[in-house]
């Protein structure tokens, strides 16, 4: 039999299911998925150290388990002391398989290890079913070695779901396991 990751089995088993009876569905196509995760990184040092880019690099390619790019800046601002076309961050997109498991990193072991830890905040959808998620340290997520990391520096994960309504792409997160902090039991 083929490999399967845990969510995706999860999604399918339990989380239709659950959707379905909760939102009233007719068929169980209707029920939102994860469309796909996107991770960025901004790197405003980089401007004067560009060994900081490579590093970010090798980092989210280590945490997302896929090759990570530059993401280049488009304009010169002079306040900033950035020119045109310097990187400036990093960024990954996961889809399918891949975004299972990093869905499943993320919610079992990396939200966890958060210093202080209470839950994510509801308040971070954008009004058309898509989550974002900031992180303050990347040494959360376990494949990281502490003492290589030259610099700890934040990222934004963002969860793009196939429905435009904030409750439903709520329920879809919760049923999958996102912690939120006033959620109801």
């Amino acid at each position: 039999m083929a490999y399967s990751p845990r969510l995706k089995d999860k999604y399918r088993a339990d989380v239709v299911p659950a959707l379905q009876k909760k939102f009233g569905y007719s068929s169980s196509m209707r029920v939102p998925k994860i469309s796909k995760i996107c991770l960025n990184q901004g790197v405003g040092d980089a401007v004067s150290d560009k060994k900081l880019i490579e590093g970010a690099i090798k980092e989210m390619s280590t945490i997302s388990g896929q090759k990570a790019v530059a993401t280049i800046s488009k304009k010169d601002i002079s306040n900033f002391k950035l020119r045109k076309g310097v990187p400036i961050g990093v960024r990954v997109t996961l889809r399918g398989d891949t975004m299972y498991e990093f869905l499943d990193r993320l919610i079992s072991v990396a939200l966890p290890r958060i210093r202080d830890f209470r839950g994510i905040n509801e308040k971070g959808f954008d009004g058309n079913g898509n989550y974002t998620l900031g992180v303050t340290e990347q040494i959360i997520f376990p494949e990281i070695d502490i003492d290589k990391v030259s610099k700890i520096m934040g990222m934004d994960i963002t969860i793009v779901t196939t429905t435009d309504d904030d409750n439903e792409a709520l329920a879809l997160l919760s049923e999958f396991g996102l912690p939120f902090k006033n959620q109801k039991k």
